[in-house]
């Protein structure tokens, strides 16, 4: 399962970490976010030691969301160096998220 960012722990695993990032913010009544939940799965285990796939549940971590100006759900930032490097609001394919991600390691 993919990771759980909080508001705690956001700095620790997202800003302080040696490998790329991916962060889906994301809440349970979103249609789409649900629609793109499996494809953040897959690719946390397809990329596992090689970057870090997290969710960011919006209503429960309010602080993040607006430290990144998240309005839209589902919206999916890859950190690399603690910097978002990469964006993107709305639903993917797993291919074109995978092209963004292995762009960074």
């Amino acid at each position: 399962m993919a990771v759980e960012i909080t508001d705690s722990n956001f700095q620790d695993l997202v800003l302080n970490s040696d490998k790329p990032v991916l962060v889906d913010f994301w809440a349970t009544w979103c249609g789409p976010c649900r629609m793109l939940g499996p494809i953040i799965e897959e690719l946390h285990g397809d990329y596992d030691g090689k970057a870090l796939v997290g969710k960011v549940d919006v209503d429960n971590n309010q602080q993040i969301a607006m430290q990144f100006g998240i309005r839209n759900i589902p919206t999916v930032l890859i950190f690399k160096n603690g910097e978002v490097v990469d964006k993107f609001v709305g639903v993917a394919p797993k291919a074109a998220i995978a092209e963004k991600l292995n762009a960074f390691l």
